[in-house]
C-alpha cells in the first residue's frame, strides 16, 4: 500500500525528544495530507507540509467546533484537545470576543512592562540553583516556576495553588490514564469556579477579574464558557513555555558550539535563538486539531464536512522546501518565519509572553552560567507521557 493511501497510526514514533519521526519527511513529499488513525482509534487527516498547514490554520472553512459534535472523531484519550470545542453556530463570534477581551492583557507593550519583574525572578531562581549543589534540576528550579509565576500574576491566580493546578494539568494532558484525565478536567473546572466566585466580591486588575466583569455585562457570554476559558489560559499559559525552556536548553547544550555562540553575545543573539527554539522545538507528538465545516478539495484529497484534521506544526516547521537545512538548529538561518505560535485568527494570544520569558531566561543563563552543561545524556532524560510532551527533568551542572 502506498504512503498516500495507507492509514497510518498516530503518534509516529520519534527517536528522541528533539527529533521527529523520519516518516514526516516522506509524508511532506508524497502525501502532505494523509489518512491516519488517531490515538483514540478514530479516522483523521494528518497535514504535514508547511504550505497546507499554514493555509488551513487561516482558513475559516475549518474550526475547533464540529457541526455534529457527537459524531466527531476523537484525537486522544487525554482531556486536552481531544475533540471539538465551542459552538458550531457561534464559534467565530465567540473567538472574536475572546481576542477582544484578552489582547490588551497579553500585548507586547504589557509584556515589556513585565520584563523587569521577570528578570528579577529569573535572577532569584538562578541564585537558588547555584547555591543548591553541583548538579541541579533546571526544570524544577527555573523552567517550571517562571512561567507559573508569570501566568499567575497575569490571571490573578494565587501562586500558592501552583502544586494543585500543576497536578491537574499533568493529569488532564496524560495520554495513558484514560477516563482519569477527564476526571481531572472536571476537577480543574471546579477549582476555577471556586476561584472565580472568590474573586467576584473583590475584583482586581487581572485577566480573570476582567473576564468575570465581561460575563456579568454580556448575557451571550456563557458562564461555563468563561470558566473553561480561564482553565485553558492557566493550562496553556504555563505548560507550553515550560516545555520550550526545556527543549531550548537541550538544543543549546547538546552541541557545545551553539551554547558558546550565545554566551559570546547573549543580548545580540537571544532573539534569534528564541525564534529557532520556537521553530524547531517540538513538545508534542500530534498537532493542532481542526474540523472541516464544509467539503474542501486540497493537495489532491477531498476533505468532507466534519472530518478531523491534525495540523502538524512540528512537521511544517521542518519543511525542507521552506527552510535550508531544515532539521538543523541554526539561529543564523535566513528564514525568519515559523508556525510555532500558529497563524491567522488563532495566532497564539500569549506569543509575546512566551517570547519575553524565553528571552529573559536564555540571556540570563548565558550571562550567569557560561559553563552550563547537561548532567545526563539526552536519551537518559525522562520524557513526559502527555499531550504536550517535553522533559520531566533537566539535570545540569556548570562547574
Amino acid at each position: 500500500m502506498s504512503t498516500a493511501t495507507e492509514r497510518l497510526q498516530l503518534p509516529l514514533p520519534r527517536p528522541n525528544v528533539l527529533d521527529l519521526a523520519p516518516l514526516y519527511e516522506v509524508l511532506r513529499r508524497e502525501a502532505p495530507i494523509a489518512p491516519v488513525t488517531t490515538p483514540a482509534g478514530d479516522p483523521a487527516w494528518l497535514v504535514t507540509r508547511y504550505e497546507e498547514v499554514r493555509l488551513l490554520l487561516g482558513d475559516k472553512r475549518f474550526g475547533r467546533s464540529h457541526p455534529s459534535p457527537e459524531e466527531a472523531s476523537r484525537i486522544t484519550t487525554a482531556a486536552v484537545q481531544d475533540g471539538p470545542t465551542g459552538s458550531y453556530e457561534t464559534e467565530e463570534a465567540d473567538h472574536a470576543r475572546m481576542r477582544r477581551l484578552l489582547t490588551p492583557a497579553f500585548s507586547a507593550k504589557r509584556m515589556r512592562m513585565l520584563s523587569d519583574h521577570m528578570e528579577r525572578l529569573v535572577e532569584g531562581y538562578i541564585d537558588q540553583l547555584t547555591s543548591s549543589g553541583d548538579v541541579v534540576d533546571l526544570h524544577a528550579g527555573l523552567a517550571y516556576p517562571l512561567p507559573v509565576a508569570m501566568i499567575c500574576r497575569l490571571l490573578g491566580v494565587p501562586e500558592s495553588d501552583h502544586e494543585l493546578f500543576s497536578r491537574l494539568s499533568e493529569r488532564m494532558a496524560d495520554l495513558t490514564i484514560g477516563a482519569e484525565a477527564h476526571t481531572a478536567r472536571e476537577e480543574f473546572f471546579r477549582y476555577m469556579v471556586g476561584l472565580v466566585e472568590t474573586k467576584r466580591s473583590s475584583l482586581g486588575e487581572d485577566v480573570i477579574s476582567d473576564l468575570v466583569r465581561a460575563q456579568d455585562e454580556d448575557p451571550s457570554f456563557d458562564y461555563a464558557e468563561m470558566v473553561r476559558l480561564c482553565v485553558g489560559l492557566l493550562f496553556a499559559g504555563h505548560e507550553t513555555t515550560v516545555n520550550r525552556i526545556g527543549l531550548g536548553t537541550l538544543f543549546l547544550l547538546t552541541e557545545r558550539s551553539r551554547w558558546e555562540a550565545l554566551v559570546a553575545d547573549p543580548d545580540g543573539r537571544v532573539d534569534a535563538v528564541v525564534e529557532e527554539i520556537m521553530r524547531l522545538g517540538a513538545p508534542g507528538d500530534l498537532g493542532l486539531l481542526r474540523y472541516a465545516h464544509e467539503d474542501v478539495d486540497i493537495a489532491g484529497v477531498t476533505i468532507r464536512r466534519g472530518d478531523a484534521l491534525v495540523l502538524s506544526i512540528n512537521a511544517a516547521n521542518r519543511d525542507a522546501s521552506v527552510y535550508s537545512d531544515a532539521e538543523s538548529f541554526d539561529p543564523d538561518r535566513p528564514e525568519r518565519t515559523h508556525l510555532g505560535f500558529g497563524h491567522g485568527a488563532h495566532f497564539c494570544i500569549g506569543a509575546s509572553l512566551a517570547r519575553t520569558e524565553l528571552r529573559v531566561v536564555f540571556a540570563a543563563l548565558a550571562k550567569r552560567l557560561p559553563g552550563l552543561r547537561l548532567a545526563k545524556e539526552l536519551d537518559q532524560l525522562e520524557v513526559r507521557a502527555t499531550l504536550t510532551g517535553g522533559v520531566a527533568e533537566l539535570p545540569v551542572t556548570w562547574r
